[in-house]
C-alpha cells in the first residue's frame, strides 16, 4: 500500500530517494554481509551469511531494476503508480541482521560473566615480607615462588602457597561452593583467591601466575566454551544440507508464484522467495549447542566442577556405572594411626618408637601416620639403620642394635613368625575399615598397629544421591578385601574389588564396557590415571595429582563425592537445554520457511514481508540464547 509522502511527491522521486537513502546501507554496511556470503559459495560451505545475502541481494537489485528500468516488467507490474519496490525490505533486514546481533553478542556475554567474576576474586597486590621484616604492597604480577607474603583479616588469599605463621579459616566457597569456613594452620595448603575470615597469615608462595589453581580453572572453562559437544555433530550434519535446500525451496517457491500466483505474480515471487531466505537462517542451529556448552562450564565453575571438555560433560549424562578409588577419594587421603595393640612384653610407647624409627624411611602413603601418630603419644625418636622396604609386604630394618620388621601377615610367614593367634585382633581392625600391621622385634612378634584413612563427611551422602540418580557405585581399591569391605558396607556402596593394581582397573573398566555399560572413573592419584583415562568420563578429585586431573575430563576442586552428584545435574540439565534449543532451532524453520513460502496465503491471504521474515530470524537466535543462559540458575 502506498504511503501518502509518494502520493505527494510521485512514486519515481520517492523511488529515486529510496535509491539513495539504500545506497550506504547496502554497499557499506551490508559489505561484510556480502564478503562473508561469497566466501560460503566459494568455499562450497554455505551457511546463514549465504541466505542473507542472496536475500538482501535478491530485494536490493530486484528493487534497483524497477526503479531505472521499469518498462521491462508487464503493464500490470505497476501497480498504478509504476513497479514496487523493496528497498525498505533489504534495508531493515540489515537493520534486524544488525539487531540480532547486538542481542547475540549482549547474551553471550552474559554467558562470559562467570569466568569474569572468578578473575575478579584474585587481588591485584600481594603483602611482600622481606627477609628484615619490613612489609610492601607488591603487585601480583612480581611475585615469585619462595616469597614470603602476609595475608590479612579480610584479604583475599593472593597466590597458591604454604601457611607458615599463624591460624585462621578460610571461605574456600570459590573452590567448593560449600560456604562453611576451613581451619587453616602451618603446614597446610591455601588457594589463591580465596578469602581470610579473622586471623593474619603468613604463607609461602608456591604456584604464582598461570600455575595457580584459580589460572587453571579460568583456562579450563575457557577451553569448553571452545570444545565441541557429540550432539554439535547432528546440528552440522542438518545445516550441511540445510541452506542448499533453502536455497531450492525460495527457488520453487518463486517459480510457483509465478505460475500460480495472481498478479502481480513477480511481486509476490520476489516477496516469497526472499522471504524463504532470510527466514531460514540457520544460525540459531549453529548457537543451540556452544552456547549451551558455554553456560554450563560457566555454572559449573562457580559449583567447584571444572568442565575440561564439552564431550566429557555430554557423557556424563548418559553414564550408568561409577567407580571410585578409595583413598583420597571417598576418605580423606590422610591417614591417621588408631590402634597400638601388645602382643609381648614390649611397651606401647616402645612399640610406637621402633615402629616410627622405620617408617622415617619410608615414602609409604601410611609411614606418616605411624610418625606422626607416636610423635603425638610423646614415643622417643629413634633412628633406623639398615632399612629396607620389601614391596608389598613391610618395611625391616635396625633400631639400636635390635631387628624391627613392620609389615603384613606375608612378611611375618617370611620371617617364620605365626600370626596365627593374632589374626582375630587384626580381623577385628580391618572389620571397622583399618589396616593392621604387625610389627616383629628381635624375630618375635610384639603388636600391631592400626591405622585408618577418615571417610569423607558428605561421602555417604554423595553415594545415597547417587544411587537416586540410578548409578551403580563399584570401589575399586589397592588396599585389602576385609578393610574395603568394611568401608563399602559403611557408605552403601553396590561393589567391591579388592586389592585391584592400576591395571587392573583399567581391565575393569573394558570389561563394564563390554556389558554395555557407559563408565565414569573418580581417582586422585597417579595410579589412577590410565583408569581415568580409560573410562568413558574420568573424574579427578581437585586435591589429587596433576597427572590425574590431565588425564581426567571432569575436576572437582572440593575434592569430594558430592561434586560428581553436582556435575551429573549440570550434565544432565545441559543436555535437556541443547535438546530443547536444537527442538526450538528446527521448529522455527519447519513452520517459518512453508509460511514464508506462501503456503498460508490461499487460506489467510496474508504474505509474509521480507521485513517480518528478518525479524523472525533475529528473534530465535535471541530465544536459543535465553534459554541456554537458564542453566546459569540451574540448581546444583
Amino acid at each position: 500500500m502506498a504511503l501518502p509522502v509518494r502520493d505527494w511527491i510521485g512514486h519515481q522521486v520517492a523511488s529515486y530517494l529510496e535509491f539513495a537513502l539504500a545506497i550506504p546501507i547496502i554497499l557499506w554496511a551490508a559489505l561484510p554481509f556480502f564478503k562473508r556470503g561469497w566466501d560460503t559459495m566459494v568455499n562450497r560451505s554455505p551457511n546463514m551469511w549465504t541466505l542473507i545475502s542472496l536475500g538482501v541481494a535478491a530485494a536490493y537489485f530486484y528493487s534497483l531494476v524497477a526503479t531505472f528500468l521499469p518498462g521491462v516488467f508487464p503493464e500490470v507490474y505497476r501497480m498504478g503508480h509504476g513497479v514496487g519496490t523493496y528497498y525498505e525490505a533489504a534495508v531493515v533486514i540489515v537493520a534486524l541482521v544488525f539487531v540480532g546481533q547486538v542481542l547475540e553478542l549482549r547474551a553471550r556475554e552474559r554467558t562470559g560473566d562467570a569466568i569474569r567474576a572468578l578473575l575478579d576474586l584474585a587481588p591485584k597486590t600481594a603483602r611482600r615480607i622481606l627477609p628484615d621484616g619490613t612489609e610492601y604492597d607488591a603487585p601480583l604480577e612480581n611475585i615469585m615462588e619462595g616469597d614470603r607474603l602476609r595475608v590479612r583479616p579480610g584479604d583475599a588469599v593472593p597466590v597458591d602457597g604454604v601457611v607458615i605463621e599463624g591460624h585462621s579459616s578460610l571461605d574456600e566457597s570459590m573452590l567448593t561452593g560449600e560456604s562453611m569456613p576451613v581451619e587453616k594452620g602451618p603446614s597446610d595448603a591455601v588457594t589463591g583467591a580465596t578469602i581470610n575470615k579473622n586471623g593474619s597469615l603468613v604463607i609461602e608462595a608456591g604456584k604464582v601466575g598461570a600455575d595457580t589453581v584459580l589460572a587453571q580453572i579460568v583456562a579450563m572453562v575457557s577451553n569448553a566454551r571452545r570444545s565441541r559437544a557429540p550432539i554439535q555433530g547432528l546440528a552440522d550434519r542438518v545445516s550441511a544440507i540445510f541452506v542448499p535446500t533453502v536455497v531450492g525451496i525460495a527457488v520453487l517457491a518463486f517459480a510457483a508464484w509465478m505460475i500460480f500466483g495472481p498478479e502481480p505474480a513477480l511481486v509476490f515471487a520476489i516477496a516469497s522467495a526472499v522471504s524463504v531466505l532470510i527466514i531460514a537462517c540457520p544460525c540459531a542451529l549453529g548457537l543451540a549447542t556452544p552456547i549451551s556448552i558455554t553456560t554450563a562450564a560457566g555454572r559449573g565453575a562457580q559449583a567447584g566442577v571444572l568442565i575440561k571438555d564439552a564431550e566429557a560433560l555430554e557423557r556424563m549424562a548418559g553414564v550408568d556405572t561409577l567407580i571410585v578409588d578409595k583413598t583420597g577419594t571417598l576418605t580423606m587421603g590422610k591417614p591417621k594411626l588408631t590402634n597400638t595393640v601388645m602382643l609381648g612384653d614390649v611397651a606401647v610407647t616402645d612399640l610406637l618408637s621402633l615402629a616410627a624409627a622405620l617408617e622415617r624411611g619410608s615414602e609409604h602413603p601410611l609411614a606418616e601416620a605411624i610418625v606422626e601418630g607416636a610423635d603425638a603419644q610423646g614415643a622417643s625418636r629413634q633412628e633406623a639403620t639398615g632399612f629396607e622396604a620389601v614391596t608389598g609386604k613391610g618395611v625391616r630394618g635396625k633400631v639400636k642394635g635390635r631387628s624391627v620388621a613392620l609389615g603384613n601377615a606375608a612378611m611375618m610367614q617370611e620371617m617364620g613368625l605365626d600370626t596365627a593367634r593374632a589374626e582375630t585382633q587384626a580381623d577385628t581392625l580391618r572389620a571397622e575399615g583399618k589396616t593392621a600391621m604387625f610389627i616383629a622385634v628381635d624375630s618375635m612378634l610384639a603388636g600391631i598397629v592400626a591405622v585408618a584413612d577418615p571417610i569423607k563427611e558428605s561421602t555417604a551422602q554423595a553415594i545415597k544421591e547417587l544411587h537416586a540418580q540410578g548409578l551403580r557405585v563399584i570401589m575399586a581399591t589397592g588396599d585389602n578385601e576385609r578393610t574395603a569391605q568394611a568401608v563399602a558396607a559403611k557408605l552403601g556402596i553396590d561393589e567391591v574389588r579388592a586389592g585391584v593394581l592400576p591395571e587392573a582397573k583399567k581391565e575393569l573398566i573394558d570389561q563394564l564396557r563390554l556389558e554395555g555399560h557407559k563408565i565414569a572413573m573418580a581417582g586422585d592419584g597417579v595410579n589412577d590415571a590410565p583408569a581415568l583415562a580409560a573410562a568413558d568420563v574420568g573424574i579427578a578429585m581437585g586435591t589429587g595429582a596433576d597427572v590425574a586431573m590431565e588425564s581426567a575430563g571432569i575436576t572437582l576442586l572440593g575434592g569430594d563425592l558430592m561434586g560428581i552428584v553436582r556435575a551429573r545435574k549440570l550434565a544432565r540439565a545441559t543436555l535437556r537445554n541443547i535438546k530443547q534449543n536444537l527442538f526450538f532451532a528446527f521448529a522455527y524453520n519447519a513452520l517459518g520457511v512453508p509460511i514464508a513460502a506462501g503456503l498460508l496465503y490461499p487460506i489467510t491471504g496474508l504474505l509474509l514481508s521480507p521485513m517480518i521474515a528478518a525479524a523472525a530470524m533475529s528473534l530465535s537466535s535471541v530465544s536459543v540464547i535465553t534459554n541456554a543462559l537458564r542453566l546459569r540458575r540451574v540448581d546444583l
